[in-house]
């Protein structure tokens, strides 16, 4: 019999149960956990850190840590200021009124649907044109009377391309730096869960929704300069939906990322009291 090595096996011979006490198994993971509870003030719960550090050791062993250039887990944190730590890249920085915010630990940050959303600081052209992933995790969908979007970059310049998820009210557009030829799941505006984009190629790239990754053929277009946005696309309205995670950066497998998240968001409701 072959023995697989778990991330949550605690280590005694001839057990494989859950890992009950938060044990640093990645410099990475320990170094964001660190950071989360500094901004908190406060200890995390021993298995949301234990579920932190199986989220990073998972994604390092599918081969999709490196693809991600700018996170942040929007839950489990204890505090707002602890769920915009940033898992990768730089802090995002917050827009909009102050007080429109309402953080959740379990189901994560919803804003005010009007002038709320983050300045992820991830620029557009730091991302290659034919390489680029955009992803989040919504934990209730929008509710607003026209069209927003849930994570976006700029829209503006000769080519017009546009990088978002966009909600309306019958539907999900997904686009990855093109206007034309987008994915349109038209009666899926109510979805949660996870969903995002990916392209590794000029010619077309891949979204995922509901558990179901499917490709569309779509030119890449240059973009102009500017941040990628959460909460909304650059320059157009803010989404008041909520969401527990986002992650922007280069092309990778959209399903692994699915499950690492999916898992993440789950082992919290759990996890926290």
């Amino acid at each position: 019999m072959t023995l697989v090595w778990r991330p949550d096996y605690n280590g005694t011979p001839g057990k494989m149960t859950l890992r009950q006490t938060w044990q640093p198994m990645d410099s990475d993971a320990a170094a964001y956990i660190t950071a989360v509870e500094t901004a908190d003030g406060q200890a995390l719960e021993e298995k949301v850190k234990i579920a932190i550090d199986n989220f990073v050791l998972g994604c390092k062993a599918d081969g999709i840590w490196s693809a991600i250039k700018a996170s942040c887990i929007l839950a489990g944190a204890r505090t707002l200021d602890g769920a915009l730590v940033p898992l990768a890249g730089t802090a995002p920085t917050k827009q909009g009124t102050e007080a429109g915010w309402n953080y959740n630990r379990e189901t994560g940050l919803k804003g005010n649907g009007t002038d709320n959303s983050l300045d992820s600081g991830l620029n557009m052209f730091d991302v290659p044109l034919s390489s680029v992933h955009q992803s989040v995790s919504v934990s209730a969908a929008d509710t607003n009377a026209g069209s927003t979007s849930y994570i976006g970059g700029t829209f503006t310049g000769p080519s017009n391309s546009l990088t978002e998820i966009n909600w309306n009210v019958s539907s999900l557009i997904f686009r990855s730096r093109n206007v034309s030829n987008s994915y349109v799941a038209n009666g899926e505006q109510d979805s949660t869960g996870f969903m995002g984009t990916s392209r590794d190629n000029s010619s077309n790239f891949d979204y995922r929704l509901n558990g179901t990754t499917g490709t569309v053929a779509a030119v890449a277009l240059s973009s102009t300069d500017g941040d990628f946005s959460v909460f909304r696309r650059t320059g157009f309205t803010p989404t008041n939906a909520r969401l527990a995670f986002y992650s922007i950066g280069e092309s990778l497998d959209l399903a692994l990322l699915d499950a690492r998240v999916t898992d993440l968001i789950n082992a919290f409701g759990v996890a926290i009291p």
